[in-house]
């Protein structure tokens, strides 16, 4: 090769590389003037998943929120790594990821945040539909709960669970118990002392000797109808309240129930003489009592006329099963309650009814039992816990 050709060859090389190196400076504005126009999409970007993590948690918790994550400095600055960076923190909740990301992840990156603020919209929807469901829940139960108060209130103000209906039966029923043709006998003749029994003096000293002293007997009354054993019975007690040795009280109750019409159930559903449980399921114990699963007592005659005196007319005609029960609560002065709802352990048990189950209810009364029937015709068991007192017939 001659020295021109070698000189022409080396010119050509010359101008190829200068040729290419053009292209690749233009290249290089071109990639640049694209990479600006990505930043500020992505930055713009940026700045719609803030404003829409700001609606999630709000301005000023999201605020919060970067300064716990030590997001707050790289949120507020201009770059997009840093910006990019603050998002993921946030929307992570992870302060470990400390170096800003490489532009050319930023798309990827981005991506992720997207998905992961779509995740958080949905639970915060779900979270709030139930909150919303508990409020409303609870609203409802605190409507019913002033409800309840509400109505208290009333009966406590009425004297009951009265209405205008009711109210009005009942003036009906009151006006026309006013009206009568003519007295009762009875109410005309019926005696208001001891002194205006007539025919009955052995009768009312006998009584009034177990009735009227420190230690007062149960006692049965034989005779035969209207010779007065209710109305001595009860005149009785007024006259043993008054004497200075009598364990009776000036209040002391007269408890009086018929036993030709006293019902009772032989599994304690329902006995109005002794006292009956209500349980929560079955028998429907009062609902705030029910919600709890706690058993509620009823109780009975014998505990209405603790410290005076129950008096049962036609004693001889209860049943038999009941008057062995009721023997039972004369020797023990209590009545007791049980229940296989009843937990002892349970905190949700009110005291009176812990009190009920765990004692037994107060019945310390003296039984005058009345009966038309000769004494052979009684229980001989409840003979031997009575003195008896026999009334004339007039």
């Amino acid at each position: 090769m001659s020295i021109e050709q070698s000189q022409s060859t080396q010119t050509r090389g010359k101008e190829h590389h200068r040729y290419h190196a053009t292209v690749r400076k233009k290249d290089q504005l071109r990639t640049d003037t694209l990479s600006l126009d990505a930043e500020r999409m992505y930055k713009r970007q940026v700045s719609t998943l803030l404003s829409i993590l700001s609606g999630i948690y709000g301005a000023d918790r999201l605020v919060l929120k970067a300064g716990k994550l030590e997001a707050l400095a790289a949120m507020r600055s201009d770059k997009l790594e840093d910006q990019v960076l603050a998002l993921q923190r946030i929307v992570f909740e992870d302060p470990t990821i400390e170096t800003p990301p490489a532009l050319g992840s930023i798309p990827k990156i981005l991506d992720e945040i997207q998905e992961e603020i779509a995740d958080i919209v949905a639970r915060k929807t779900v979270e709030d539909a139930i909150e919303k469901k508990i409020a409303e829940r609870m609203q409802k139960k605190h409507e019913e709960y002033l409800r309840e108060i509400r109505m208290q209130v009333l009966e406590e103000e009425n004297g009951g669970s009265e209405s205008p209906q009711t109210l009005k039966k009942l003036a009906n029923l009151e006006k026309l118990a006013k009206r009568s043709l003519r007295k009762s006998v009875l109410e005309v003749i019926r005696p208001r002392n001891l002194s205006e029994v007539v025919g009955q003096d052995l009768a009312i000293k006998a009584l009034l000797t177990k009735l009227a002293s420190p230690f007062p007997q149960h006692v049965l009354l034989y005779g035969p109808p209207g010779v007065g054993k209710t109305t001595v019975a009860r005149l009785v007690l007024e006259e043993a309240k008054r004497m200075k040795h009598s364990p009776f009280k000036k209040d002391a109750p007269f408890v009086e129930v018929d036993g030709t019409t006293l019902r009772w159930d032989p599994r304690d559903v329902t006995n109005p003489l002794l006292g009956s449980v209500h349980d929560p399921i079955y028998q429907g114990a009062r609902r705030e009592l029910a919600e709890g699963s706690v058993p509620e007592p009823k109780l009975g005659l014998v505990t209405e006329a603790h410290g005076g005196v129950l008096f049962i007319d036609e004693i001889a005609e209860l049943d038999p099963l009941l008057q062995n029960k009721l023997l039972k609560v004369l020797e023990d002065k209590r009545v007791f309650f049980d229940s296989s709802y009843y937990d002892s352990d349970d905190p949700r048990v009110p005291k009176y009814i812990r009190k009920i189950f765990e004692e037994g209810a107060p019945a310390d009364f003296v039984l005058i039992g009345a009966t038309t029937r000769d004494p052979e015709e009684v229980s001989p068991a409840l003979r031997s816990r009575c003195a008896e007192v026999f009334f004339d017939p007039l």
